[in-house]
């Protein structure tokens, strides 16, 4: 087996994580590990030496610390897709639920992860596609969710529901959520809708202020295709894909949803369960 190579992403928006990773790369290289910096982190931190094309990394590491908050590990898991790279979130941010580490656990992280004392996680992503009279306009992989709602309007839009191309429901309200188990602890939550646990192979449907007493969320086999139809009186609908990346839609344009073909692999070097977690970040709600 080779040396190990690991990548370092950095929130450039987030001074600590610079700092961070100043301090580290030379703890790693003492280890015998070597590191790899996006070729603008590189520049920041004068190691040259470590750059790579940001969109390569899945070629150069074996694995991947990202340094920053939920938003930025949402953003890698999109980008690299594909490659099945293993991904460790420290957490930076405020709340950091898909971050596995804080930056004081770095030094038993690289033990264990040397020792190979740690376990993957794949995490189901959702693929949505935006049909726009009967054509193909764009295609995305969520890790967390897609969303559908209002605008700065106040009145409602109209979203028709269709499961493999039967009619589940039409709804009423200011829009709604199709999130993975792992999107259930996000915006979904927020909107009334259950836990699920992160592992499991499910789609999650949640009305944002439904008008009805009837609209609930509801829990799909993950081999469901949905098919949402929007129609309003007024143009201000949009499409948000992770909370991240938005788009704005027509009347009677129609976002196709189903179980992505690419998972994320996350690091977990922790003993702790799902439960653990919920606790360790919404203990002020659930107690302890």
């Amino acid at each position: 087996m080779g040396k190990l190579s690991i990548g370092l992403a950095i929130n450039l928006g987030k001074p600590k994580a610079l700092i961070v990773a100043r301090e580290l790369i030379p703890y790693l290289e003492k280890k015998g590990i070597k590191v790899c910096l996006e070729k603008r982190v590189a520049e920041y931190l004068d190691r040259h030496d470590l750059g790579v094309p940001y969109d390569q990394f899945d070629q150069y590491a074996d694995l991947l610390f990202v340094f920053g908050g939920d938003g930025t590990i949402l953003g890698i898991a999109r980008d690299f897709a594909h490659s099945h790279l293993p991904i460790l979130g420290i957490n930076l941010g405020h709340l950091g639920f898909l971050s596995e580490a804080e930056t004081e656990d770095l030094t038993q992280v690289i033990e264990a992860i040397i020792e190979g004392r740690y376990k993957t996680e794949e995490r189901m992503m959702i693929q949505a596609e935006l049909y726009r009279n009967q054509e193909l306009i764009e295609t995305w992989h969520a890790l967390n969710d897609v969303g559908l709602a209002k605008g700065s309007y106040s009145r409602m839009i109209t979203c028709k529901i269709f499961l493999q191309n039967k009619l589940l429901m039409t709804l009423a309200g200011d829009g709604l959520i199709v999130s993975t188990p792992t999107g259930s602890t996000a915006y979904s939550m927020s909107a009334g809708g259950p836990l699920l646990l992160p592992t499991m192979q499910a789609l999650l449907i949640t009305p944002i202020c439904p008008h009805s007493l009837s609209a609930r969320p509801i829990v799909l086999s993950a081999d469901e295709e949905i098919t949402i139809e929007v129609s309003a009186t007024h143009k201000e609908i949009g499409l948000s894909i992770d909370g991240q990346i938005g788009r704005q839609l027509e009347v009677f344009d129609q976002i196709r949803i189903r179980r992505s073909p690419y998972t994320t692999t996350l690091i977990k070097w922790k003993d702790r369960t799902f439960f653990d977690v919920i606790r360790d970040k919404f203990y002020e709600g659930l107690g302890r």
